[in-house]
């Protein structure tokens, strides 16, 4: 079994909040695949499925956001799974809006649910951070986080969301990196422009070493930039 989470906070008010988008997330997973209607369970609401012949468990924590850990924890243990076995849906500042992100582990960057997680369920469970953008400074991230998404932002929410929902066969089987390009793709951008910087620097060096033909530059043995190339580094015949 696999334990899909979606961050956030339960009632109407916070219901079109950016923090939330990780229950608009797990909602669209649930309208796009075969699961029954929602329950309450494990202080959550919590929907039985099946995803690429995969059981899955939809889970909302309704403990607020910084006590998620508690609810996933509780489910956790209840069906005797590690932290391999759980997808975490949370917002993410550090990522522009409409980005995606999938990773194992690392730390909190500040936000309250996954504290929460990592206290409760350990720190290796997989992560699908979805990009709300920074507001530009600390003191506005409160606000900028527990405010709605503006009517402009439904541009590329409503599109991240349908192939979130759509597409959720590859988070089941592992297949983080052709999810990633389906987001990107769909959003307008291509893969290549969402690689990690890492990933992309060591592409650029084999285009640019591709491109020189793999050859490699032969230095003058004789002549005046002979001369001054053996002054500088010897003569190391």
């Amino acid at each position: 079994m696999l334990i899909i989470a979606g961050l956030g906070n339960p009632g109407g008010q916070y219901a079109g909040n950016r923090h939330n988008i990780g229950f608009m997330a797990v909602d669209a997973i649930h309208r796009a695949g075969s699961f029954g209607p929602w329950t309450k369970k494990f202080r959550s609401e919590i929907s039985e499925g099946t995803i690429a012949f995969e059981k899955v468990l939809l889970i909302k924590p309704q403990t607020f956001m910084n006590l998620s850990g508690e609810a996933v924890g509780e489910a956790m243990r209840f069906y005797k799974l590690e932290p391999k076995d759980i997808l975490v849906i949370h917002d993410e500042l550090d990522l522009p809006p409409g980005k995606a992100r999938l990773k194992v582990g690392g730390g909190h960057g500040g936000h309250n649910g996954l504290k929460s997680m990592d206290a409760h369920c350990g720190r290796d469970y997989r992560r699908l951070r979805l990009g709300i953008g920074h507001p530009g400074s600390k003191e506005a991230v409160h606000g900028h986080v527990l405010g709605n998404f503006a009517k402009v932002d439904g541009q590329w929410l409503d599109t991240l969301l349908d192939e979130i929902g759509r597409n959720a066969d590859m988070l089941v089987k592992g297949e983080d990196s052709q999810f990633q390009n389906k987001i990107a793709l769909a959003l307008g951008g291509s893969a290549e422009e969402d690689k990690p910087k890492a990933e992309k620097k060591k592409t650029e060096k084999s285009h640019i070493h591709q491109a020189r033909g793999g050859a490699t530059v032969k230095l003058p043995e004789t002549g005046p930039m002979a001369d001054m190339l053996k002054k500088m580094f010897g003569d190391k015949k």
